[in-house]
């Protein structure tokens, strides 16, 4: 237990999830403010943190310029000019007791501008009886003067001056007990500290560094603390990716004869992209260890088509093929796409969805036990016990993010070690790729294939929301189809499922009487959903209102206008997948946003970045910019040790050098027969806590 911090104490810290000596170790400053000298008041800088001397030349209540709000001002001076001071929350009587006229103090705050005038809003201050050097008010009260000073986050109840001397108790009683067991060459090589110098760094900068480092993360003690984060979890993801590649898989041959029959009867040409991916993935499936690869491409890229290519060299090999889908819809969709061309090749696919009748469930599993069914399309229940395989020997799964790591190793188990191939159309930036799914190889398809058109996207303030079903009117008297979609959080929310409801009668009625209109949400029947689906698919409907159930998998070339009501309320990501849903044929295509009456920051910056690009990986970066790594794929990610100071946004350099030493050092030591690496391994089970035994899994 640290000295001076007792149960309340305890119960406040708490709050910040700091509830060891480690998670306290680890809770490092979020910036720092530079008192190691005091700024004339005259030449302080607008915008920045500044610390100086003044005496109060008058202090007292008075109003903001309109005359609406009451604040507390003090005026305070040097021999180099004024500053205001401006409080709008304040207990008057304490104020005026604390800053009577002659009063001296050392002020800290940010400087900001208002006319003519400078002032600091809510400032720090350190009152003193006499005119004294900063000098001997460092000597004084050494924590927080004349030093970097550390700027903690805080829970109510503790004061930033209180935090400081918890944590310089903290580090100074405990840094040194902190396991370090990296090798000293990696260090060196890498000009890095030991663990327990960065952290105390970290807390408590010398006062030879340079702030402009510290604030930018650069200075050698926080890339210190990355690089070891980044470093056990890299050597983590390496030895999964070593028990995949030692693990005796299938070494299919590649006799192109269901590949080259069907190229020649494809409507289109493989773009480059496929080409080069389809490639990679043929080298893994030659390869006698398990295939274990995710393939990243934007909506509309041809990852299906490298899925059916990679799935005809397991077939032509005598080998069954499972595709899991995370919705009925994208399974159906999925087995059509697959049906169509298998059969030509005289090969057999098989839907597994629920509400099959016994009868049909048992005809389908006993064709998929025998081998029959060369390639079987589900959803969950592919993974279901009873579903047994003849001969499993790849398994693909989209949209792969909407799975756990524990589903997948249930389709590896319905095999002798198949290869696994999972696909995304979430683009992720390199730096999430390479912590999420580190211990896989990953493709790209960077190119659209050719005739496909950019869909032009629209933003429509609410109050010219009218504009925009105009544009969608237009392209429905033209022949062409649309969506009008709605936000649904909950598919138990009755607000937004009434609104996407009253939306659909008002179209019909008052907006577009001449169009025949569906609605679609979460809460109808499969069987209704599916009836309402093949409408749309089939052209017996103009318009489709909808919630998100659409969000994934819908291909309909017709349809030419994506219209999101209330877009503000959508992420990035959705946003791009709903409009990847449109400008599936050759024609033009419009995506039209429409957010609500009034919306945050956060959603506008949202809205441009859709308006300026249609670049998916630029969409991802801005995403992860935005909204921050911890929910960027709207799943909580499992099998991952949390990274406490690390930043996927600004660490991707030390991310970079942290992968490269770990892969090299699994590759190089013999941790079960070396005991100089021992350490290593034991720090490396730790921070993994057991989540290795997943090793042989994507």
């Amino acid at each position: 237990m640290l000295t001076g911090v007792g149960p309340r104490l305890v119960e406040k810290l708490s709050k910040l999830g700091l509830n060891t000596i480690e998670d306290g170790l680890y809770h490092l400053p979020f910036r720092y403010e530079d008192r190691r000298q005091l700024t004339p008041i005259a030449r302080l800088s607008t915008s920045r943190q500044g610390v100086f001397y003044g005496e109060v030349l008058a202090a007292g209540e008075t109003h903001t310029s309109r005359k609406r709000t009451r604040i507390f001002e003090v005026i305070v001076g040097d021999q180099s000019g004024q500053i205001s001071l401006k409080w709008f929350r304040y207990r008057k009587g304490w104020l005026q007791k604390r800053f009577p006229l002659g009063q001296k103090a050392i002020f800290i705050g940010e400087v900001r501008s208002f006319g003519l005038m400078r002032e600091v809003h809510h400032p720090d201050a350190e009152l003193l009886t006499q005119h004294v050097s900063l000098d001997q008010l460092a000597h004084s009260d050494p924590l927080n003067f004349g030093r970097i000073l550390p700027v903690y986050s805080l829970t109510e109840g503790i004061s930033q001056k209180q935090m400081r001397k918890i944590w310089f108790a903290l580090v100074d009683q405990f840094a040194h007990d902190i396991t370090d067991p990296l090798p000293q060459e990696i260090l060196q090589r890498n000009k890095l500290w030991s663990l327990s110098r960065a952290i105390r760094a970290c807390h408590w900068p010398d006062n030879d560094q340079s702030l402009h480092d510290i604030e930018k993360g650069s200075d050698c003690g926080r890339r210190s603390v990355v690089f070891d984060e980044f470093f056990y979890l890299q050597l983590g993801l390496a030895l999964k990716r070593q028990g995949v590649e030692v693990e005796q898989g299938i070494a299919f041959n590649v006799t192109h004869r269901y590949t080259i029959p069907l190229n020649k009867i494809l409507p289109y040409q493989l773009t480059d992209a496929q080409r080069r991916v389809l490639g990679e993935i043929k080298q893994d499936m030659m390869s006698p260890h398990p295939m274990n690869r995710l393939l990243q491409g934007d909506v509309g890229s041809g990852k299906t088509l490298v899925a059916l290519m990679a799935a005809l060299i397991a077939i032509e090999n005598g080998k069954q093929v499972a595709m899991v889908a995370p919705t009925e819809i994208l399974a159906e969709q999925h087995a059509r796409f697959f049906t169509d061309w298998l059969e030509k090749l005289g090969l057999n696919t098989v839907l597994l969805k629920s509400g099959l009748s016994v009868r049909e469930k048992k005809e389908r599993l006993g064709r998929i036990a025998c081998g029959s069914a060369h390639l079987v399309v589900g959803t969950h229940a592919v993974l279901q016990k009873g579903v047994e395989f003849h001969a499993l020997g790849l398994g693909i799964i989209d949209e792969q993010h909407r799975f756990g790591v524990r589903q997948r190793a249930v389709l590896k188990q319905k095999g002798e070690s198949p290869d696994i191939l999972v696909m995304t159309a979430t683009p992720i930036p390199r730096t999430l790729s390479l912590t999420l799914y580190g211990d896989l190889s990953v493709s790209v398809i960077d190119q659209l294939p050719p005739g496909r058109k950019p869909v032009k996207t629209e933003l429509y303030q609410y109050s010219k929301s009218l504009d925009a079903y105009r544009v969608l009117g237009s392209e429905i008297d033209n022949g062409r189809q649309a969506y009008v979609v709605f936000p649904l959080v909950e598919e138990s929310e009755k607000s937004d499922l009434q609104a996407a409801t009253e939306a659909a009668d008002r179209l019909a009625a008052d907006i577009l009487p001449q169009a025949r209109i569906g609605l679609l949400h979460g809460r109808m029947k499969t069987v209704d959903k599916d009836r309402m689906m093949n409408a749309f698919r089939s052209g017996d409907l103009d318009v489709l209102v909808a919630t998100t159930v659409i969000e994934v998998g819908v291909d309909v070339p017709n349809a030419t206008v994506m219209l999101i009501e209330h877009a503000d309320r959508f992420g990035l990501a959705q946003l791009h997948q709903l409009r990847g849903r449109v400008g599936r044929g050759s024609d033009k295509s419009y995506c039209l946003l429409v957010p609500s009456s009034s919306y945050s920051e956060d959603a506008a910056k949202r809205l441009q970045v859709m308006v300026e690009t249609s670049d998916g990986f630029r969409i991802a970066e801005a995403d992860l910019n935005i909204r921050g790594p911890g929910d960027f794929l709207g799943t909580r990610q499992s099998g991952l040790p949390e990274l406490k100071v690390a930043s996927l946004l600004r660490d991707g350099v030390t991310l970079d050098l942290a992968r490269r030493e770990a892969f090299a050092y699994a590759l190089k030591t013999n941790y079960l027969q070396d005991p100089a690496s021992e350490p290593v391994w034991n720090e490396l089970l730790r921070r993994w806590a057991g989540r290795l035994e997943l090793a042989s899994i994507a």
